[in-house]
């Protein structure tokens, strides 16, 4: 039975959303209602008989789509964080339909024509500030994605979009469908020697999640359960069983992913030369803060060229601690911790009973309550997807004359077996503020953090507490937008730009002063011991070169793959992603090293990360400078909190991102930063704020 209008719970945007009330059966009717909605819509826009307006013309605009991005908002983060059958099949339904609607937008030649217009009346001409930044990004946004094309080209690029949403689904569910197939069952206790307790414990529950006979040990290729046993798990030949089974993911049977992940490559290129670009890079790059893919990877190139040489040495000195003149790819993490623990005493498992979740979510609040005048407040009883889901509000202590609701969110932390693997932020709904009211936002951060088992809690590494304070960045840039605009509000930002407030929050994770407002003892109450919080800050950069490899090798080759790649002349793309991937590599790769298969980040959306992987690295360059700002005047500065604030997390793309960035730091960027902090870089100049 098909759901009427009162009754479907997508229809109507609702700040707490009635998770508690969807179904899969409401997908599908409620995205024909609001597409037909937004297709009267852009009729009463485009057909609106007095002259054009910003509020006739850009406003309406800007609002065309609200209702239906809300209702696949919601609907995408059921299918990535509680999927079924049922909810994937409709999800798959309604996308493709969704997607040829938004590709319209640019095509329509009516739209195109009232934009044109309302460009050269005299209100637009006089135009400033966010409003003015709006129409000249819409301008070229449009041109950008065909609006100046034949009606051959316009066809071509509407197939082109739907296609590309079809197979970057896909690839999406191959990764977790492929992921999700694989489990190592050991019954056999000797088969664990190297193991903490809390990585045998948490197999143990997963054993019984699935109710095998006692004793079994159960491990899959969630984070997890994955990193702990390539880190210190001694057995070798389990190691790389579980090794192979993550890099040889979606690559057989009927969750391959090699013909849809060329046919992403093949559209994307297609789609670049139609609109009259060299290739996908310079298309998805022009309004970013690299502006082409020949910039991204000489910024790429040069970050290498400052690291090769300490890459070498680090690796040189793995396989001579490790006793082997070639280590394996599996050999790598577990080696790599042996020589950690050695030279700096540090074992990160030391760590964990420091790091209960709930102390570190409550630690960062206070973290953020100091810098930026925010509480962060629990919600009871508000409907959720799972048991395990929390619900925030955030409210503003620096603007009493308002109402102080700037968001609310919901944390999700726990792998389970109907959720996508990783970490990351999404949002609901973009709040605008115009004449001094602000409408409050919603989002939601998710995680794949180690579960509380048996009878402890959640206790995490610092690793996953570095993750929670990366994905609250996001967060907080989403809650705490003051823009007016809904296209220009929030993440809406340059992708080389969106990672600054994410990856700057991790910087607290390292501080004395921020770790004990909630890095405790989950049993005796007792702060981290100064010993070994300087062994930690010892081992910060331990084999910080290798880390920063990695990240490149995976720009270079997303680079590579959407500027040069050609199947005629290079062959088959796993090969030749593994032959540039080799050379960041501190071991050598498997000749059937397939990771590109299940690189979510660049083929499981049209656009998503494609071309602009490069931008973890930019913007972690931001951070690491930006970050200076705070070491100079204190790290819970409410000045330069709030300047941060101001300049950064309320501005969205309100103003070109490197304005942003020189309203704050008072200069540009520091190139060095990044290497200064990782150790790659000693320099005795302090740069000043």
């Amino acid at each position: 039975m098909t759901p009427s209008k009162s009754t479907n719970p997508l229809l109507e945007i609702k700040f707490q959303i009635p998770f508690d009330q969807i179904r899969a059966e409401h997908v599908e009717p409620a995205v024909e209602e609001l597409l037909r909605d937004a297709r009267q819509e852009l009729t009463q826009l485009t057909s609106d008989p007095g002259p054009r307006t910003f509020a006739n013309t850009m406003d309406r605009l800007d609002h065309l789509t609200e209702r239906l991005e809300y209702a696949m908002q919601v609907t995408r983060n059921l299918e990535a964080v509680a999927t079924t059958p049922e909810l994937r099949a409709a999800y798959n339904a309604a996308q493709p339909q969704v997607s040829e609607f938004y590709s319209s937008l640019p095509l329509n030649d009516a739209l195109w024509q009232a934009v044109q217009a309302y460009s050269q009346t005299e209100e637009a001409r006089n135009l400033t500030g966010v409003r003015k930044r709006f129409l000249e990004k819409t301008i070229d946004n449009f041109r950008r994605h065909g609006a100046e094309l034949d009606a051959a080209g316009k066809k071509r690029i509407a197939e082109i979009d739907v296609e590309l949403t079809k197979q970057t689904i896909r690839f999406a569910e191959n990764v977790l469908d492929s992921t999700n197939e694989f489990e190592l069952i050991i019954r056999d206790e000797r088969n664990l020697a190297g193991l903490p307790e809390s990585a045998r414990a948490m197999a143990r529950a997963s054993a019984a999640s699935k109710d095998l006979e006692a004793p079994s040990w159960r491990f899959t290729l969630q984070g997890p359960s994955y990193l702990a046993v390539m880190t210190y798990l001694d057995d070798e030949e389990i190691r790389r069983q579980v090794y192979e089974a993550l890099v040889k993911r979606a690559i057989a049977g009927e969750h391959d992913n090699r013909s849809v992940m060329q046919r992403i490559l093949e559209l994307r290129r297609e789609k670049a030369l139609l609109l009259g670009y060299r290739d996908f890079a310079d298309l998805v790059l022009e309004d970013r803060m690299a502006h082409s893919g020949a910039r991204a990877q000489e910024f790429l190139a040069d970050l290498k060229k400052k690291t090769e040489a300490h890459f070498r040495t680090e690796n040189q000195d793995l396989s001579a601690f490790a006793g082997k003149a070639e280590l394996q790819s599996w050999d790598i993490a577990y080696y790599a911790e042996k020589q950690r623990t050695a030279l700096y005493d540090f074992d990160e498992e030391a760590l964990r009973p420091y790091f209960p979740l709930e102390s570190v979510v409550n630690g960062m609040f206070e973290i953020v309550h100091r810098l930026y005048g925010i509480r962060v407040v629990e919600k009871s009883n508000i409907p959720v997807w799972d048991a395990h889901v929390k619900y925030y509000e955030i409210r503003d202590e620096t603007r009493p004359e308002e109402t102080s609701l700037l968001g609310a969110f919901y944390a999700d932390w726990y792998p389970r077996e109907n959720k996508r693997s990783g970490a990351w932020m999404d949002g609901f709904i973009i709040g605008t503020a115009s004449g001094g009211k602000l409408k409050p936002h919603a989002g939601l951060i998710c995680g794949n953090l180690t579960p509380p088992v048996e009878d402890r809690p959640s206790l995490l590494t610092h690793r996953e507490v570095q993750t929670i304070f990366h994905e609250f960045g996001h967060l907080l840039h989403h809650c705490l937008s003051r823009v007016e605009v809904r296209g220009l509000a929030g993440v809406n930002v340059a992708w080389d730009f969106v990672e600054l407030p994410s990856q700057i929050m991790e910087n607290w994770s390292w501080e004395r002063e921020a770790l004990d407002l909630f890095a405790r003892h989950y049993k005796s109450g007792e702060p981290i011991p100064e010993e070994l919080f300087e062994k930690m800050r010892r081992a910060r950069n331990f084999r910080a070169a290798n880390t920063q490899m990695r990240q490149l090798g995976f720009g270079f080759v997303d680079l590579a793959l959407h500027r040069q790649y050609s199947p005629a002349v290079h062959g088959d793309g796993l090969a030749y992603a593994r032959g540039i991937l080799q050379e960041f590599s501190p071991a050598r790769l498997p000749e059937d090293y397939a990771m590109l298969a299940s690189f979510s980040h660049l083929f499981a959306s049209p656009v998503g990360y494609g071309a602009g992987y490069y931008s973890y690295k930019w913007s972690e360059v931001l951070d690491a400078d930006a970050f200076t700002m705070f070491q100079a005047h204190g790290i819970f500065s409410r000045d330069v909190g709030i300047r941060f604030r101001d300049n950064i997390l309320a501005r969205g793309d309100s103003e070109d991102p490197a304005e942003l960035y020189r309203k704050f730091m008072g200069r540009d960027p520091d190139p060095n930063a990044l290497l200064e902090r990782s150790g790659l870089l000693v320099t005795s100049d302090a740069r000043n704020s």
